[in-house]
């Protein structure tokens, strides 16, 4: 069985998993939206620094991060001067540095959908009369629920499992920042194998559990 601070750890890693996740969803659906009908020559550079940590060790996106969100970095400077403490070490700066580490892998799958929108549909609807914002939330949003839920599983999983993001940014304090992955390396460094097998089993399990739902969902949703 999970010891308490593993029970700890597992607790607050998924709300920061829900957190972050819902924070995505609600920044990347206006910003996937516009990256497939805009036709500025420049948005692959945004789309560039968006895939970025796909690509980038967590431990240098977690340095800079850490940097930027430290009393001397620009970030930090900003906060400081507005009344607030340095977010490095903290839950909130966990959920900033999630957000950025995992924002590719919600916004790909929402981008794709609503590249895949129906435009015979939106022209109809705009020769009606619907203006722009009728026309994406009657229209691109319900096609684009398979790429919803594909983004809201990949982000939320994704979340699950950083550790490099999350040592930079949050070190190891309990109740406040040590979550699964870091708390997995702890109990392995002290030789506790058991709480590894019971922490490191729930992810497994999680993860396979909520792929599982999403590709018969699917499925589902092609046979509808």
């Amino acid at each position: 069985m999970l010891d308490d601070a593993s029970m700890s750890a597992l607790l607050l890693t998924l709300k920061l998993a829900l957190l972050s996740t819902s924070i995505l969803l609600v920044i990347s659906t206006p910003f996937a939206w516009w990256l497939t009908q805009t036709k500025w020559k420049g948005k692959g550079i945004l789309e560039a620094m968006v895939a970025l940590p796909l690509v980038l060790p967590p431990t240098v996106l977690g340095f800079y991060l850490l940097l930027a969100l430290g009393p001397d970095g620009p970030i930090g400077n900003l906060l400081a001067f507005i009344g607030i403490s340095s977010l490095n070490f903290t839950f909130t700066g966990l959920v900033i540095g999630s957000v950025i580490y995992s924002m590719p892998f919600v916004v790909q799958p929402l981008q794709h959908a609503f590249s895949q929108t129906d435009k015979r549909q939106m022209d109809a609807a705009a020769t009606l009369g619907a203006s722009p914002v009728d026309r994406f939330f009657s229209i691109a949003i319900p096609q684009a629920k398979r790429g919803y839920l594909t983004a809201s599983v990949l982000g939320f999983a994704h979340t699950l499992g950083e550790f490099g993001v999350v040592l930079m940014i949050g070190g190891n304090i309990p109740d406040e920042t040590r979550v699964v992955s870091i708390a997995i390396y702890d109990h392995v460094e002290s030789l506790e194998y058991s709480q590894a097998h019971y922490l490191s089993g729930t992810l497994l399990c999680l993860s396979f559990v909520m792929l599982l739902v999403t590709y018969m969902s699917q499925q589902k949703m092609k046979q509808s």
